[in-house]
């Protein structure tokens, strides 16, 4: 059996779809990734098992192999560690494969199995909701997934809660949208009197997004 979880690829600010397969075959006791992961996807393999541990689930003595699949796109990011844990358990028998298989999964889990920020959590929401499919997000991050109109979240703290959560044992709560925080007022040009000829360099610096060093006259 192979068990499909799926996950995105960051590409600047594209989300490209990435299906998680796991199979346990019969074999000499291994754990790889393939599928071009970076060093942080490679050392999925030691959080996800420390993960597993912290539940009391061992690995099966058997060969199991994660592929990333497209195999030739580069995978790179700790925010593959969930998709990955899932689409392992799901093998095991732990996970319901039909209870995934309308999700998008991003998160990296911490030894503990508890399920910690990553970075771009707003693009795979916006990926999930163009696939019509929900996101399963690390808890901290809900309210910037509920920005992404109409999907499903499902926000967990940890393994154990999201694996209640799918079972029905418990229900997580649907986090709220955040909020954007009102832009605080800086220093104003206004308040510079004088000075023409640095303030027109710092005008048009900021208008077309130059960078800019300011020197003062050495004495």
């Amino acid at each position: 059996m192979v068990a499909l979880v799926s996950t995105v690829a960051y590409l600047g600010l594209e989300a490209r779809g990435v299906e998680v397969q796991c199979q346990i075959a019969p074999g000499m006791p291994k754990f790889g990734i393939v599928g071009l992961p970076d060093k942080a996807v490679g050392e999925s393999r030691e959080r996800v098992h420390a993960a597993l541990a912290a539940m009391g689930l061992s690995l099966p003595p058997k060969r199991i192999t994660i592929n990333l699949s497209p195999a030739d796109l580069p995978k790179e990011g700790s925010h593959y560690d969930l998709p990955i844990a899932l689409a392992l358990l799901t093998a095991m028998g732990v996970c319901d494969a039909e209870q995934l298989v309308d999700f998008v999964a991003v998160g990296e889990l911490a030894l503990d199995g508890r399920i910690v920020p990553s970075p771009g959590v707003l693009l795979a929401a916006l990926h999930a909701s163009g696939e019509d499919k929900g996101l399963i997000c690390p808890g901290a991050q809900g309210s910037e997934a509920r920005w992404a109109s109409g999907i499903p979240i499902i926000a967990a703290p940890d393994l154990v809660s999201l694996l209640n959560h799918l079972k029905g044992t418990q229900t997580l709560p649907l986090p709220e949208p955040g909020v954007a925080q009102p832009r605080a007022h800086g220093p104003d040009l206004k308040q510079v009197k004088g000075q023409e000829t640095a303030r027109r360099a710092l005008e048009i610096a900021a208008a077309g997004g130059h960078n800019l060093l300011m020197l003062e006259p050495i004495t």
